[in-house]
């Protein structure tokens, strides 16, 4: 049964898994409803500005996760008038349940390098902008990856390697064999649900984002462009372009299923409060955890600037549900989370830490690991942004800056999008309309 409290205020402060992610380098219960955005938006739009200009292009973003909210924010920013359709509540999957770790140089050498450095950099400047450290928990971190093995014992008090100097106090099980893989300069941290409803706080208020809840049934196309899309229900929104935002639902469109397939990759996580929260020092941990008598799994833990702890790992594949809200975790996956936490340190055993949340979610992945970001071939004015897999977080404000570039400029100039191009999938499947 999943645990859930509301998640501490980032105001008083004074990746989930990541399959593969090291290898790539050579929870909250709000809910910001429609009606509270049709409040924000009477307030934030004056009786002029009610009169759209002709010249002002509709623009509307289906998904309401992190890459769809980033996208709905810069093409607003840059003048649009945006429609955002969210069919559960914003943040509700992968966005309000990922660890928030980001890496400036963990993609190098591979496709989505450039895009990764891009919005590292982004999200400094986003952190700027908006006060993100006190808005959403941003801060750089150092990183480290560690060796732990499963520990009989009741706790891990002691057991640390002495002259292990690299290793945090707070860390007192048995971890072995340190090595610092990132620092404040080339990793970081937000809290991804924290992040993603500021940003769309934001474009609400001050750039007149309308949100919707309602779940997308059709993207109406007419003479090879878009004219609108269907809700359930029947209410068509008309628009002049469509950016479609959809994660590990992106299957479940007809339109695109037809291109490619975006799989979900199950992942669980826990969050942990400590007794002593100052004790834990901001330090992400990658781990090889060596359970007894099992195989070794790759763990993560991100302490967070409101005092609590992120712990994920355990993954797999599985058929994606139509309802974001009803994906729960495997007992036995949160279990070993719980056992991984109790021995990497003892602040985080059972007694010393409350556990605020027992979570699952699904990681949008594509076939050939890459992004799906571009226009669709043959549809003038729908577009599709998805399969970020792990690097969903890190990756949405570039993305979204890029998104807002190609639709209201014609091309992207934050970062080449030809290589996360759906005309990539040409050929192999056609796109039904």
């Amino acid at each position: 049964m999943a645990v859930t409290s509301p998640t501490p205020s980032i105001s008083t402060l004074t990746p989930f898994l990541r399959p593969n992610r090291r290898n790539s380098r050579t929870s909250s219960n709000v809910v910001i409803t429609a009606a509270s955005f049709r409040c924000f938006c009477s307030k934030s739009q004056p009786m002029e500005d009610q009169q759209q200009s002709e010249t002002t292009k509709r623009v509307v973003v289906c998904g309401g996760g992190v890459i769809g909210v980033c996208t709905a924010y810069f093409l607003s920013k840059k003048g649009a008038a945006v429609t955002l359709v969210e069919k559960s509540s914003v943040a509700c999957a992968a966005s309000g349940k990922a660890g928030g770790f980001l890496a400036l140089d963990w993609c190098d050498g591979g496709p989505v390098g450039p895009l990764a450095r891009a919005s590292f950099n982004l999200h400094r400047s986003l952190s700027e902008e908006l006060n993100g450290p006190e808005s959403y928990g941003y801060r750089p971190l150092n990183t480290l990856s560690l060796t732990v093995r499963d520990s009989p014992s009741s706790s891990p008090s002691g057991s640390k390697s002495s002259g292990d100097s690299k290793i945090p106090s707070w860390v007192d099980g048995s971890a072995r064999a340190p090595m610092t893989i990132g620092s404040t300069q080339t990793t970081a941290q937000v809290h991804p649900q924290l992040f993603t409803r500021t940003l769309l706080n934001t474009a609400v208020e001050k750039y007149g984002v309308e949100v919707v809840i309602g779940k997308l049934e059709q993207v109406r196309v007419e003479e090879g462009r878009v004219r609108s899309v269907v809700l359930e229900g029947g209410r068509v929104i008309e628009s002049d372009s469509v950016v479609l935002a959809l994660g590990p639902w992106t299957g479940k469109l007809e339109m695109l299923a037809s291109m490619f397939r975006i799989s979900g990759l199950k992942a669980h996580s826990i969050v942990l409060e400590p007794k002593q929260p100052d004790a834990i020092t901001p330090h992400a941990l990658f781990l090889s955890y060596h359970p007894q008598g099992g195989k070794a799994i790759e763990p993560e833990i991100y302490p967070r600037p409101t005092g609590e702890v992120y712990i994920c790992g355990m993954s797999s594949e599985e058929e994606v549900p139509d309802d974001p809200e009803q994906i729960v975790g495997k007992a036995e996956s949160i279990e070993m989370l719980k056992r991984v936490a109790k021995n990497v340190s003892s602040h985080l055993a059972e007694g010393e830490a409350e556990v605020k949340a027992e979570q699952a979610c699904f990681l949008p992945c594509t076939d050939d690991g890459v992004p799906v970001i571009g226009e669709l071939p043959g549809v003038k004015g729908c577009y599709v942004a998805t399969g970020h897999s792990c690097w969903g977080i890190l990756n949405g404000p570039a993305t979204g800056a890029a998104m807002a570039e190609l639709v209201l400029d014609g091309r992207a100039s934050i970062v080449d999008l030809s290589r996360f191009s759906p005309a990539r999938f040409l050929g192999r499947r056609k796109v039904k309309v």
